[in-house]
């Protein structure tokens, strides 16, 4: 049977006057991975912040493993503890002396500040068994300004990898990567959602990838134009509703 883990019921997000999400509904199972599709303006990175709590909502409802999101962005600890996000870009001060271990050790917060490091058993049997995971153990003692753009985003899925999640959400993540990275990228992501049940909701401009990773497709510009499976979703008649038909010519003749 499977679970529901994100519900989103007639969401309408506004930036100052403007609409940005009109009347959006839709639902993630576990163990599914959705993408969101649409033209740049479309509201998609809105569409996220809203579930996340980021921004506030007009009107509709947020259901995160059954509990709804207050009108604050508030939900229990315990839930918000299953969420875990990926940003398009991981912007920090490379100067900073941090190593992958004490990166990815952000993810466990359960501990206080005065245990050193060394003493903290579990934290670090979390932090290696979650870069073992990622096939990143041997980055561990490595400072983050060493990183390249992959080495990076294995590192920041060990970090939601540290404690159990159920969502995944990522914003774009593999901006940045080769074409080669990108791939491993999604290899990498398709194992762990089959491994760990996670449902995985995921911003993407790349059609190409969505058909050949993504369980569904909610096409967005402002609102849902259509969801469903990639060969629906991605078909050329709803592709022409929600980027236009210059859009889908373009594509055609390349």
């Amino acid at each position: 049977m499977s679970t529901t883990v994100l519900a989103v019921e007639g969401l309408t997000v506004y930036r100052d006057t403007y609409a940005a999400v009109q009347d959006v509904s839709f639902a993630l199972e576990a163990g599914t991975d959705t993408a969101i599709v649409g033209p740049n303006g479309a509201g998609k990175s809105t569409l996220i912040q809203a579930i996340l709590g980021v921004l506030p909502r007009r009107s509709g409802d947020v259901f995160l493993m059954g509990h709804a999101l207050s009108p604050r962005g508030v939900l229990p600890g315990k839930v918000r503890q299953q969420i875990a996000y990926l940003p398009q870009n991981f912007l920090f001060d490379r100067r900073i002396p941090i190593t992958v271990n004490e990166l990815v050790a952000l993810g466990w917060d359960t501990l206080g500040p005065q245990i050193p490091w060394a003493n903290r058993q579990p934290r670090r049997l979390a932090v290696s068994r979650a870069l073992a995971e990622v096939d990143a153990l041997h980055l561990g003692p490595q400072p983050i300004s060493r990183l390249s753009g992959g080495e990076m985003k294995r590192a920041l899925l060990a970090y939601c990898l540290v404690r159990p999640r159920r969502l995944l959400i990522l914003d774009e993540a593999p901006a940045g990567l080769d074409a080669l990275g990108e791939s491993e990228f999604y290899q990498l992501l398709y194992q762990l959602k089959q491994d760990q049940g996670w449902a995985i909701l995921q911003i993407s401009h790349d059609l190409d990838m969505v058909r050949k990773h993504c369980d569904r497709v909610l096409c967005l510009n402002r609102n849902l134009r259509c969801q469903g499976t990639p060969d629906y979703a991605l078909a050329p008649d709803n592709l022409v509703a929600v980027y236009g038909s210059e859009f889908v010519r373009y594509r055609h003749q390349h």
